[in-house]
């Protein structure tokens, strides 16, 4: 999870961008309202007074719809591609419930929802110790469905031991729509779903993964497991994926498919490291299976995610 130095990396990345939009925007010529009408013509609505924040600092844009509306606005002010976008933040959790999160590897929600779900599941400590299990690879597959929701997340991670007799790893994963209900876990590989627990206020869910058998220090293991959501319509995504890391991760691949024919236009990986509040973006590539992925390599701690139009 990202600390107090991501959050002073923060407010200095919010002074680039409104810097640097205002230097786009005085050598456009353009005053605000006709900027405003430019948008407007394609089909973004944006206030002059949101406008005006932004590129004074006031405020920064944050939701899909505000990050879909800067990559209009470079177009309009005639700057490359990503060189507003890329100066703003990944997106960040609103209220008690984090966007996607899993792995006992997150905190992204506050202690006082999750510490009742560990100290059921039996693991009251979690928090506060350090898991002898390391991550070493982690593949999250997300399906996005024709209405734009989420469908599922498999996720298939690799687990080292640094004690003898380790037997399970503990799930964290929290609904960016609650009213949706939570999504079925299921066991796919080399696992079974142990105590788990819900709480359908926040949308969250911990869970034990349970190993077919215990592994020592210094061996690994391959667990496989999806969360399933029930639709059409399906749960609210806000048109992004990611997984904040609080300890690192030698390889981890994100793998974004969507509905044939619901492919989007654009998509850019993110990440903002979670020591220094470094932030990077860049535009991906769809594939031919109308999907796109994006892998980090000796990642963390941080945040690294996708998201898309």
């Amino acid at each position: 999870m990202a600390g107090s130095t991501a959050g002073d990396g923060r407010e200095g990345e919010r002074t680039a961008f409104a810097t640097q939009l205002r230097a786009a925007i005085a050598g456009s010529g353009l005053s605000l309202d006709r900027i405003q009408a430019r948008l407007r013509a394609r089909g973004v609505v944006v206030s002059v007074t949101a406008l005006s924040y932004w590129q004074s600092g006031k405020r920064q844009p944050e939701r899909q719809s505000s990050l879909s509306a800067v990559r209009t606005l470079e177009e309009i002010l005639g700057v490359p591609a990503g060189s507003l976008l890329g100066l703003l933040p990944p997106p960040r959790p609103r209220g008690g419930a984090g966007r996607r999160h899993g792995g006992g590897e997150t905190l992204a929600f506050p202690r006082e929802v999750l510490q009742p779900l560990l100290d059921k599941v039996g693991a009251p400590h979690a928090l506060d110790r350090a898991h002898p299990l390391k991550l070493v690879g982690l593949h999250d597959l997300c399906e996005i469905a024709a209405d734009g929701g989420q469908r599922a997340v498999t996720a298939r991670a690799v687990l080292q031991s640094a004690a003898d007799g380790q037997d399970r790893w503990l799930l964290v994963y929290t609904q960016d729509d609650p009213a949706a209900g939570p999504p079925q876990l299921h066991a796919v590989r080399n696992c079974r779903v142990g105590r788990c627990e819900v709480d359908e206020a926040h949308g969250l869910i911990v869970a034990e993964l349970v190993f077919d058998q215990p592994i020592d220090r210094g061996e690994t293991h391959l667990i496989e497991y999806t969360l399933t959501n029930s639709g059409p319509p399906y749960p609210e995504c806000r048109n992004t994926h990611y997984r904040e890391f609080r300890r690192q991760v030698r390889e981890y691949l994100l793998e974004v498919r969507f509905d044939p024919g619901s492919a989007p236009e654009r998509c850019w990986q993110y990440s903002r490291n979670g020591t220094t509040g470094t932030v990077s973006r860049r535009r991906l590539r769809l594939d031919g299976e109308g999907g796109v992925h994006a892998v980090a390599l000796d990642f963390g701690p941080g945040v690294f995610g996708i998201d898309w139009d």
